[in-house]
């Protein structure tokens, strides 16, 4: 691959996990500090991304598979979400800004695959290079939790300016992506079928006891996912936690140093230890911002946050290789696609509809929670999902692992 492709690979990953970062992280300290929502309310513009994410293979399968190029769909939906993203932050009250948060994510979910079918069209050896491209977007995300810390949004007020960010880095990479590599319709001129499209081509893996476990459990550990998505900025500022959002950005450190150990985790501990320690780290988090605070306990707070490359890398990645592994030749691109709907369609979709009232239950003040029983409840849905899960999961001829395993990157709708 020439020098140049990598840059420009590079620099589209970067803006495109930039723009998710710089937004999603903080909008539950602006919604319910400068919007006055509640935890409920919080919670349904979260669940836009699993809505996105449910519809993200229509656009990419009816439309970017067939008929128009990769890159052209992806400056399009960018330049569109940098129109959204300037007009939301005209929104003064929670049921103006729903509406252009849902139709954003809509738009925005799509383009993380399309930025891989742009990264992959130009790759000789996918396993090899594209980590040295994907690690950009995680490079992206930090960058813009750290500009948030910098300026003090949060605690300033100024939350808005996340949105603006957004707009102006949705409009740069909007107009770069026409100056992408071209990546024309994989399959234009062929017939593709619902099922491919949505992966339930692959629902016949089901019959088989070990996948039928291994499926269930990655649904339900997305329950309590969705708490750290959607409160885990809200909490960090009201206990006292300064600049939040760099704080957070520890969680993506950790996800660089776990994936690159990966290789070497898999080889001594294989798939069965490796999806429960990423359970068991789930519930090591919430028990640590349960018993954390901006004190003493601060200690606790950045070692749940750290722990993300654990609860990320060991659970969702491992659970990709599975996957492939599990699904045989035929069936590799629907299986995966199936995975994805179902975790961050399905099993987001019920954390997120599940903590908001959760949250609200606990609320003990005008801005105020007993954040340590809210964490203590995904805390154990992650044990009895890990426990369920060890005691049912057996599938010794998938889940050994050998020397110069090749890892590839996970799917694009499981970075955060």
């Amino acid at each position: 691959m020439k020098a140049g492709t990598w840059v420009k690979l590079s620099f589209m990953m970067f803006l495109e996990f930039f723009i998710w970062g710089a937004w999603f992280v903080t909008m539950v300290t602006y919604l319910m500090g400068n919007l006055h929502a509640t935890a409920t309310q919080n919670a349904d513009a979260y669940l836009t991304q699993a809505i996105g994410a449910i519809l993200a293979p229509f656009i990419v399968g009816l439309i970017a598979d067939k008929y128009v190029s990769a890159q052209k769909i992806l400056g399009v939906l960018h330049l569109m979400g940098a129109v959204l993203m300037y007009y939301i932050t005209q929104a003064g009250n929670f049921i103006q800004f729903y509406p252009i948060i849902l139709l954003y994510m809509i738009i925005y979910m799509p383009t993380i695959a399309l930025a891989n079918s742009v990264a992959f069209k130009q790759l000789t050896n996918p396993n090899k290079q594209f980590p040295f491209i994907r690690v950009f977007g995680t490079a992206g995300w930090m960058v813009a939790g750290l500009i948030i810390a910098h300026y003090d949004w949060e605690h300033k007020g100024t939350l808005v300016l996340t949105f603006q960010m957004t707009a102006v880095a949705s409009l740069i990479l909007g107009l770069y992506s026409f100056f992408l590599p071209d990546t024309p319709p994989a399959k234009k001129g062929q017939k593709v079928s619902l099922g491919e499209i949505m992966g339930i081509e692959a629902i016949g893996l089901l019959k088989r006891r070990s996948f039928l476990v291994f499926f269930l459990a990655s649904v339900a550990i997305c329950i309590p996912l969705a708490f750290y998505y959607n409160f885990t900025n809200g909490f960090l500022n009201e206990v006292g936690v300064k600049k939040a959002a760099g704080v957070q950005a520890w969680a993506q450190f950790s996800e660089l140093f776990f994936m690159a150990a990966m290789p070497f985790f898999f080889i001594r501990l294989g798939v069965k230890k490796m999806l429960a320690i990423g359970m068991l780290a789930w519930a090591l988090r919430y028990l640590f911002f349960a018993y954390g605070d901006s004190g003493n306990g601060y200690w606790l707070l950045v070692a749940g946050i750290a722990l993300h490359g654990v609860c990320y890398d060991f659970f969702f990645v491992t659970g990709q290789i599975y996957t492939e592994n599990h699904a045989g030749a035929r069936f590799k691109s629907s299986a995966q696609g199936f995975i994805t709907l179902a975790t961050y369609g399905v099993g987001m979709l019920i954390g997120y509809i599940i903590s908001g009232p959760i949250v609200d239950h606990w609320k003990t003040g005008a801005s105020s929670h007993n954040w340590q029983t809210i964490w203590l409840i995904p805390g154990g849905i992650a044990v009895v999902v890990m426990v369920l899960f060890l005691l049912l999961f057996r599938d010794k001829e998938h889940t050994e692992m050998k020397p110069g395993l090749d890892i590839e990157e996970p799917s694009p709708q499981i970075e955060i």
